[in-house]
């Protein structure tokens, strides 16, 4: 059972005996009862990711080991969706967006204002399910959820994300298994549903007092993909 609780600036994501897959340098196929999400303070500099997270999260009470996400966010904007199958939790900032325009033209550019501490929004993710998921079905999973985080952020804000997204998506060993977790299956469904309604509901929560920037250009950092390619045909 999947459960969210939070202490000052640390939120644990508990769910007993659970397998994970995450991104970042704390992810990959990981074995734990739980997953931190943690904020970190204004000129954050630590290069030993996992031994902050372990400080954090022992110094609210957190005794359960686990890897962490860190976010710019304060967690007290955390917000967590249920459906069937699936809980999500989200936490988002767009101090960072990372922008993916169609056209070459567009009038969009790199902001990154290097006189300023860089503290970085981040949308982090945390999503269980209570089903028995295979490696690849977890793997699965995962693409379900990042592809929601996408779909959701760029009607709410115009971009697929910021520069330092990062998720993790657990499963149950022991519960009832499921063999696909793509958008059109019972937990991939659950789970697009969850990531929508917990990013919402968690850029709500941060963004009531302000507003989230409007493009690349008025945020405080952010980039634009404006790169070109070589676009060419498999060989026959």
């Amino acid at each position: 059972m999947f459960e969210a609780t939070t202490r000052e600036e640390v939120c644990q994501c508990h769910c007993e005996g659970a397998r994970w897959l995450g991104t970042g340098t704390s992810g990959g196929f990981r074995d734990a009862d739980a997953v931190y999400n943690v904020t970190v303070p204004e000129g954050f500099d630590r290069t030993d990711l996992a031994s902050y997270v372990d400080e954090r999260r022992r110094a609210v009470g957190f005794d359960v080991d686990g890897p962490g996400l860190l976010t710019g966010v304060n967690v007290a904007h955390a917000r967590c969706a249920s459906s069937g199958p699936v809980t999500a939790m989200a936490t988002v900032g767009l101090s960072n967006p990372a922008a993916l325009p169609l056209e070459k033209d567009t009038h969009e550019r790199n902001n990154r204002d290097d006189t300023e501490e860089w503290r970085p929004g981040t949308v982090n993710l945390v999503v269980g399910t209570d089903r028995a998921l295979a490696d690849g079905t977890l793997a699965e999973l995962l693409a379900t959820c990042v592809e929601a985080k996408a779909a959701t952020l760029s009607k709410l804000v115009g971009v697929p994300g910021t520069t330092s997204d990062a998720a993790f998506v657990g499963t149950e060993p022991d519960g009832t298994p499921a063999e696909f977790a793509g958008s059109a299956t019972t937990v991939g469904a659950a789970a697009r549903a969850c990531v929508r309604d917990a990013i919402r509901g968690s850029f709500e929560a941060r963004y009531t007092d302000d507003d989230p920037p409007a493009s690349v250009a008025d945020a405080r950092h952010g980039v634009v993909t404006d790169r070109e390619t070589t676009v060419f045909e498999p060989e026959r």
